[in-house]
């Protein structure tokens, strides 16, 4: 089949030649229109579902919200699991879905059993499904600034011109705010005049409500006109709302002025924005929608935010700019593809001596990508760091390799001289020796990357792009090979062709041949040394380093601050300016913006004791004292100290916000200890922290505080209530109007809406005593202090109740600096172990990225036997010989020789990068087996002598397996040696690469042939895949 499909395309090779550039020209147009991002999107398929809980303390939510809607959705099938958090006024229910289940039916089911579980949940209370974004979708955000403004207008202008005009934007999903002073209008009641006039607090609700309505009346007929009837009767002003009539007593009115003071102001938050050391100001940050293209979405977000005409002298300005993360991995990686093909295209013209063959060969390169790029389309892989950081355009060309070598060879022996026909038969049979080796090695390396389509949760979303563009693009080239590679060279080679690297390669291989000769003599000694060799890199590998992945450098870093629980808005406020200004005080810091508390739209649940600190770095030429961002950041670290009562966890940005997603934790590491009784867990957590702090590498140390915030307790004495004819309700809306305010209606500026809310004096709710003496009015007339109906107290509760697959939970977490995540978390697992001891009914398991790296590397425990399974299968049907399979198969444990010393040479830990670059490795390491192999069988077929025979075809066999092996090590050089974003998670793989074909192609070369003959079958026993004449002439041309 293959020599047909070659013969049909040779006579029909220009036919050929214009069906390639139809598909580049296609080709093309897909690779501009695919999304171009700096990541694949790495989150798990959850959906999140938020409830606003106004004024309820973290107790009441988890009781009476939280778990009435983890009950409702537990169930729900192909989900992985359920976590929640329940805080002051918030609830978050956190569903985790299968990665095959489509985003939108996913919603669709939580909506489903959100439906059956609102009846259950208190009054006003409405759970929303949170933004359909993922961990990377906090794609830009700025401040909003302007000298004369009061942080009121400011909100305004972002609230209600600044994010409606975002909102617009395709591909942005949510608009959110930090940040400034929300606009309302309070209605400020005083107690004793509504005592005086007889009225309670019901009352004013209610005439606020129904005194702010507009109404139709349908419409009348008048004068051959229809007019739509208009009631006008909502209120636009202060003094709108002052004019709103309480009571009439004896024909004279009683209005709202009378019994209240009507003015503006700012509503309570959770949250606050400060930049630069300068105190507070207002943020925006714009979601981007799952599944869109970042860079496009980022580019429109500038153009919208550019187009808008803001008041004057008020500005926006950014502080995080995802676009640079983006294009700073798109350039790493496009420079690694242009230097690594232009270093491929070096090594073919160096060995093959023919530029017109080098050039026809260097064009399978884009040709492939552009397959890679249909690949990509197909399966919707965005162009990102993973997707095209793999591309190695050496392993790409390799059966154009051998395709072309062998066709080279034949043209510049051949003596048909101008015969065009004589020519294209030389090229017709060149092709058919070597198709069904490159058929077979190409598909096992495919084969290769099969298990990376196994792995599961992070590690897969991150590789399987890589392994859907590499499996297209080789597609794309094994196509290329048997059928563009073959006609372009009969139209371009010339028969009888002279090169100019024969002389040169003929040096090379007659020295090759003198050593080999000498090996051949010392088979015993040169293979137990290369198995001692082997047993040394087996052993080393408990002695390298692991972890899950490099870290990306973002070229920033962020620090998440925890402050003592319970601290008030505004020394947090305080504190956090501290922090900044002793941060600016390095040079290599251009600004700092610090985020406290939750924003308006709670897409995350931080309290207002957390911030994240934003430091913005200059560019690392302008460096003056660190060489390294590590360096800073110890640095940091150390000058932090000074602030007290306050920790920190350095992080990036997109790192912290990728691992909260995933595992709700912002760390490397994690403890997480379950249980029921809150003190028990975090009993158990300090010891756990302490342990935890004494491992060596700990760094940022943080438990989770789950109890110590102030509590005011109003606790309902029934009986009191029932001798005043007082219903719980009644201290319901003392309360609310007393402390926060409840609103019962808003005010319409145009399009911009505001609240309007009823509330005490300030002077009611300073302290537990003014909260006892708020006054209750009796049905029958009584004055009732609310320290008569109920028991106001002073106590501690907890800050946060987090929850896991229905059980309550605490985290003790931190990153590891200055040593390998494997060993460290071996380490304190050890201790944990020996140092603690669990009741009945708790237990401990272990989180973040070590979670990551430990199922990784389990399920590459299972996968990477398979694929040698695999490779073995493909190469017994190849030579009809399970020992001439295991004799290649060997190339793979001497590949992994090479690989360990590479790792080692660089100080690189053994990670999920360097795991998957051993996959790759193993692929191309057979393949060079596969093409000397085939080509000694090809000899020993017509009685060559064994040591002949080997001799013959390894010297044969030189130029290919070279070529091989340098395109595919210069085509990763670049990526290994790179320094720029993004470099650090491809440098492992690369490395691995190189290092095992170094040492797996010393196997080809030497070891492959001084085993042959202990795995060889008998001459008679060989393949003979082509009639007798075409093997004659084969023959003769092979010794030649």
């Amino acid at each position: 089949m293959l020599q047909r499909i070659i013969d049909f395309h040779l006579r029909n090779r220009w036919l050929v030649l214009l069906g390639a550039l139809l598909v580049a020209a296609f080709g093309v147009w897909v690779m501009v229109n695919i999304p171009v991002d700096a990541f694949p999107d790495l989150t798990n398929n959850q959906v999140v579902v938020v409830t606003e809980c106004p004024a309820m303390a973290p107790s009441e939510v988890e009781q009476l919200v939280t778990f009435p809607i983890e009950s409702a959705l537990m169930g729900i099938p192909r989900t992985q699991g359920i976590r929640s958090i329940s805080k002051l006024g918030l609830s978050m229910v956190t569903l985790i879905f299968d990665d095959d289940v489509n985003t939108w039916f996913a919603r669709q089911l939580v909506n489903e059993r959100l439906q059956e579980v609102r009846g259950r949940l208190p009054q006003g209370l409405d759970p929303v499904l949170g933004p359909m974004a993922t961990a990377f979708g906090e794609v830009y955000q700025y401040t909003v600034e302007g000298e004369g403004y009061t942080p009121m207008e400011l909100k305004t202008i972002h609230d209600w011109q600044i994010r409606f005009a975002l909102r617009t934007v395709p591909g942005v999903n949510e608009v959110n705010s930090w940040g400034g002073e929300t606009k309302q209008y309070a209605v400020v009641v005083d107690p004793v005049k509504l005592q005086r006039y007889g009225l309670d607090l019901r009352t004013i609700f209610e005439r606020v409500r129904d005194n702010n309505t507009n109404f139709g009346g349908g419409f009348i007929e008048h004068a051959m006109e229809q007019y739509t009837v208009r009631g006008l009767g909502r209120v636009d002003s202060i003094g709108d709302l002052e004019r709103i009539v309480v009571l009439a007593r004896a024909g004279t009115p009683v209005l709202l002025r009378d019994v209240a003071e009507i003015r503006l102001m700012p509503m309570p938050r959770q949250g606050a924005t400060l930049r630069d050391g300068k105190g507070e100001t207002v943020s925006g940050m714009a979601i981007m929608l799952k599944g869109e293209n970042g860079r496009r979405v980022i580019e429109r977000v500038k153009a919208k935010l550019a187009s808008i005409r803001l008041p004057e002298g008020v500005r926006i300005v950014p502080f995080y700019d995802q676009s640079t993360v983006i294009d700073g991995t798109i350039r790493t990686v496009s420079r690694a593809l242009l230097e690594g093909g232009g270093l491929v295209i070096l090594i073919l013209v160096l060995f093959l001596g023919n530029l017109r063959a080098a050039l026809i060969v260097a064009a399978v390169i884009p040709l492939s990508m552009l397959f890679g790029f249909m690949g990509m389309a197909a399966f919707g892989v965005t162009a990102n760091l993973m997707s095209l950081g793999a591309i190695d355009f050496g392993m790409i060309v390799d059966g154009s390799v051998v395709m072309m070598e062998n066709a080279v060879r034949r043209l510049r022996r051949s003596d048909c001289g101008e015969d065009r026909t004589a020519c294209l038969e030389r090229i017709r049979v060149a092709a058919h020796e070597v198709a069904r080796p490159i058929v077979f090695a190409v598909a096992i390396i495919i084969a290769v990357y099969m298990p990376v389509f196994f792995l599961e949760g992070l590690e897969g979303r991150m590789f399987r792009p890589m392994a859907i563009t590499v499996c297209s693009a080789l597609l794309g080239s094994l196509i290329l090979a048997l059928t563009v590679v073959p006609a372009a060279a009969s139209v371009h080679l010339r028969p009888g062709m002279k090169t100019h690297s024969e002389r040169w390669m003929e040096w090379l291989r007659a020295r090759y041949l003198a050593l080999l000769e000498r090996a051949l003599r010392r088979r015993a000694w040169m293979v137990g040394g290369s198995l001692a060799v082997l047993a040394v890199a087996v052993a080393s590998v408990f002695f390298i380093g692991t972890e899950f992945i490099a870290r990306l450098d973002e070229g920033s870093i962020l620090i998440e601050t925890r402050k003592m629980p319970g601290i008030s808005l505004t020394d947090s406020v305080q504190i956090s300016n501290r922090v900044e200004k002793i941060i600016l005080t390095f040079p290599e810091v251009s600004g700092v913006v610090t985020r406290i508390g939750r924003p308006d739209v709670a897409t995350e649940a931080m309290g207002i004791n957390q911030g994240d600190v934003y430091v913005l770095l200059k560019p690392r030429e302008e460096w003056t004292r660190f060489r390294r961002k590590e360096e800073l950041i110890d640095a940091l670290a150390k000058a932090l100290e000074v602030v007290p009562g306050v920790s920190y966890n350095f992080t990036q940005p997109m790192a912290m916000r990728l691992d909260e997603t995933i595992s709700g934790i912002k760390a490397d590491v994690a403890v997480k200890i379950f249980g029921e009784d809150p003190r028990v867990l975090e009993q158990l957590a300090e010891r756990a922290l302490r342990v935890i702090s004494t491992v060596p590498g700990a760094a940022d140390e943080q438990m989770e505080i789950v109890s110590g915030v102030a509590e005011l307790r109003v606790e309902i004495d029934r009986d009191a209530l029932a001798r005043y004819g007082l219903n719980v309700s009644d201290v319901q809306d003392m309360m609310d109007a007393a402390i926060g305010g409840r609103t019962v209606s808003e005010l319409i500026e145009g399009q911009r809406r505001f609240a309007i809310v009823v509330r005490l004096p300030e002077g009611y709710r300073e302290n537990d005593e003014s909260i006892r003496g708020l006054i209750l009015n009796a049905p029958g007339g009584e004055r009732v202090r609310l320290g008569q109906v109920a028991r106001v107290t002073m106590a501690r509760g907890p800050e946060v109740i987090s929850r896991e697959n229905g059980q309550r939970r605490i985290v003790v977490q931190c990153n590891v600096r200055g040593r390998d995540l494997g060993s460290f978390v071996a380490e304190a697992e050890q201790r944990l172990n020996e140092a603690i001891r669990l009741p009945a009914g708790y237990s401990i398991d272990w989180g973040g990225q070590f979670e990551n790296q430990r199922r990784a590397m389990r399920r590459l425990m299972i996968v990477v036997p398979a694929s040698i399974l695999i490779i073995f299968g493909l190469l017994f049907f190849t030579f009809s010989s399970a020992r001439q399979a295991l004799l290649i198969l060997t190339n793979v444990p001497f590949a992994f020789i090479g690989g360990i010393a590479a790792l080692w040479i660089r100080g690189l830990n053994l990670n999920i990068s360097a795991a998957i670059g051993f996959i790759a490795l193993f692929g191309v390491a057979v393949l060079n087996g596969i093409v000397l192999v085939s080509s000694i069988n090809r000899l020993r077929q017509f009685g060559l002598p064994m040591e002949q025979a080997l001799l013959t075809g390894a010297g044969i066999r030189l130029r290919p397996v070279l070529m091989t092996a340098l395109v595919a090590s210069f085509g990763f050089l670049p990526m290994a040696t790179a320094t720029t974003t993004g470099a650090e998670v491809q440098r492992p793989l690369a490395s691995v690469v190189i290092g095992g074909l170094a040492s797996s192609t010393f196997l080809t070369l030497f070891l492959l042939p001084l085993m042959y003959p202990w795995f060889s079958p008998k001459p008679q026993e060989l393949p003979v895949p082509y009639d007798s004449d075409e093997l004659a002439q084969a023959i003769e041309h092979e010794i030649d």
